[in-house]
């Protein structure tokens, strides 16, 4: 007898079919999930810059533009003022310290040197006239003493002898008190003369060390006079290269004017102009480098100038080591200004993506896809090549670092 088989209602291939239908509905939906809001944009990748994120060492410095001058420069001016006599170098030329340069002429100047030298001798001979005139009155007041004190010698023993004669009665009275006040006198004038004699020591010391510093002050005049003539020879200061001089035989030259300058050529330093938003951030002894015939040369700041002119102000940076041999004055140097030293950080490209989000979003590509998605990101310091990234990306992902100024506000890039 046939049994009736019951066809059952769930078979395995039913319940694969319907497992499927449900994925691929939840896919679907979460697809349109996903994108509900986001706005896209086709963009074709050969246009796009990319980069790939990487770890590497990093080190935050700035590029500045140096000019290469003379370590130090020093401007002659005239001390005084003349007519161009002689010429005795050329412009150019590499002077030894004490090297005459040009001679002027001042007749005024030599006048009043020749005057102010006759005035010094007649106050000298007056002094030394004066001085003779002191002497020998000290000489006379001595003398005086001297005489003295013989009188005094003399009636002292005549007043011992007639001591004797007058207690025996053989001196009137009056003879004898006669002989005592003569020798009373005499000792009053001894000690006048010794007062008078001290007095004009004194006076006599006092008046010397006047006329000295008198005579010492006429003779410092005249040495400022004779120096003022000796100004009128203009020498190099030290050793270095002649530079601006223009002055010509025969050219008035007034005092103060500007004749020349002196360069020291044994070395050199490097004028930097740098931007003012660094100008908290920039020391002396700061490093700096650049590369120059094929080495690179170390710098160091030795002075700011702290004024601020079109935005940027100037430092000077000497070389650490020797500088190179066919360096030339005037050269324009690109300098590498560390402002950090060097770090292991996670690296992003520069590109002109910045400009257009400040460095605080980026597209970054999936992986294994052709969409870039926006992503918020922070970055800290830059220099020339990279940025330093702080939070939002990963070593090894992708992102978009060419302009984005035709993207607008896009949530996604697909990449065509």
């Amino acid at each position: 007898m046939d049994k009736k088989i019951e066809r059952k209602t769930w078979t395995w291939q039913r319940i694969v079919l319907l497992v499927l239908i449900v994925a691929a509905v939840a896919w679907a939906g979460t697809s349109i999930w996903k994108d509900a809001g986001k706005t896209k944009l086709n963009v074709e990748t050969e246009r796009l810059l990319l980069d790939t994120i990487h770890q590497g060492t990093f080190q935050e410095f700035i590029p500045v533009t140096g000019i290469v001058q003379p370590i130090k420069t020093v401007f002659i001016d005239a001390v005084e003022g003349g007519r161009v006599e002689e010429k005795f170098v050329e412009d150019g030329a590499m002077m030894k310290q004490g090297q005459p340069i040009l001679r002027l002429s001042n007749p005024d100047l030599q006048l009043n040197y020749l005057n102010q030298e006759a005035n010094t001798v007649a106050q000298i001979n007056q002094i030394r006239n004066t001085s003779l005139l002191m002497e020998q009155q000290s000489l006379s007041l001595r003398e005086q003493a001297l005489d003295v004190e013989y009188q005094l010698d003399l009636y002292s023993k005549r007043l011992k002898r007639n001591t004797e004669l007058y207690q025996s009665k053989v001196v009137a009275r009056v003879d004898f008190e006669e002989m005592e006040d003569q020798f009373e006198h005499l000792n009053r004038r001894k000690k006048m003369l010794h007062q008078t004699i001290e007095k004009d020591s004194l006076f006599h010391r006092l008046q010397q060390d006047q006329m000295t510093n008198s005579l010492d002050l006429m003779r410092r005049n005249l040495a400022i006079a004779r120096q003022s003539l000796d100004n009128l020879t203009v020498s190099a200061p030290f050793d270095g290269q002649l530079s601006g001089l223009t002055s010509e035989l025969g050219e008035l030259i007034t005092q103060g004017e500007n004749i020349a300058q002196i360069d020291d050529l044994t070395n050199f330093k490097i004028r930097a102009r740098i931007d003012e938003f660094y100008i908290s951030r920039i020391f002396t002894g700061q490093v700096g480098s650049f590369d120059f015939d094929g080495k690179n040369y170390e710098l160091r700041i030795l002075k700011i100038y702290p004024q601020v002119a079109n935005g940027a102000f100037e430092a000077d940076l000497v070389f650490s080591g020797d500088p190179p041999k066919t360096i030339k004055r005037g050269q324009t140097l690109s300098i590498k200004l560390e402002l950090s030293a060097e770090k292991e950080a996670t690296l992003l490209a520069r590109g002109s993506f910045y400009q257009k989000t400040g460095g605080n979003w980026i597209y970054v590509k999936a992986p294994g896809d052709n969409v870039a998605r926006k992503r918020s990101i922070k970055v800290g310091n830059q220099n020339t090549n990279f940025y330093e990234v702080l939070d939002g990306l990963q070593p090894g992902e992708i992102v978009v670092v060419s302009s984005y100024d035709n993207f607008g506000d896009k949530d996604e890039l697909i990449l065509k």
